[in-house]
Parts: C-alpha cells; structure tokens; sequence
C-alpha cells in the first residue's frame, strides 16, 4: 500500500465518520421529535379528558342548582299562598303585626320591671 492510498483510506474513514456523526444527529433530532409529538398527544388527550370531566361535573352541578331553585321557588310560592289566606299579605296586616309586636315588647319590659320589684 501506497502512501496515496494510505491517505485515500484515511479520508474515506474520515468521511464515513462524519457521516455517521451527521446519522446519529439526525437520528437524536428524529427521536427526540418522536417523544415531543408522543407527549403532545397524550398532554392532548388528558386535557380533552379533563375537559370532559369539568363538563360532566358542571353538568351535574346545574341539574342540582336547578332543583334547588324550583324547590326554593315552590316553598317560597306556598308561603305567599298561606300568607295571602291569612291576609298577612296587604300592607295593613304588616303594620298591625308590627304594632303588636311593639305591644308584646313594652308588656314583657312591664312584667320584668314588675317582677324586680318584688324581689
């Protein structure tokens, strides 16, 4: 073997070297592009999961609220009914109510101050 062909050998070691060293980036790039696209895919599906989870709850809590309201909304109903039986409902009625109210409390202010006094 010559000292061209020497050379010639060396370079063309050299060349499959840096070819493979060109291979092997490329080959890292193609990997790490596969495990990013990977974990896109699943991050995308738990967060289309998780979205239909919220949903499902909200769902759910809506139905809840909704019946509580409509409950609410009939005691309510029935109260108004009861009170306009009663007459509790005109305007007057509140004022008598009121009134004695204010009766009871001056009464019960009486008996105390009566009840001291005969300590």
């Amino acid at each position: 073997m010559t000292k061209l062909d020497s050379i010639k050998n060396t370079v063309n070691d050299a060349e499959d070297f840096a070819r493979k060293i060109w291979l092997a980036g490329l080959g890292a790039y193609g990997k790490s592009l596969d495990e990013v696209q990977g974990r896109y895919e699943k991050l995308n599906a738990d967060a289309s999961k998780m979205f239909d989870e919220l949903v499902a709850k909200g769902t759910k809590l809506e139905t809840e609220a909704k019946g509580k309201i409509k409950a609410k909304t009939n005691v309510e109903a029935r109260v108004a009914e009861v009170r306009q039986k009663l007459g509790l409902d005109k305007p007057e009625m509140e004022q008598k109510v009121d009134e004695l109210s204010a009766r009871i409390d001056a009464l019960t202010a009486a008996v105390a101050t009566l009840a001291e006094k005969q300590k």
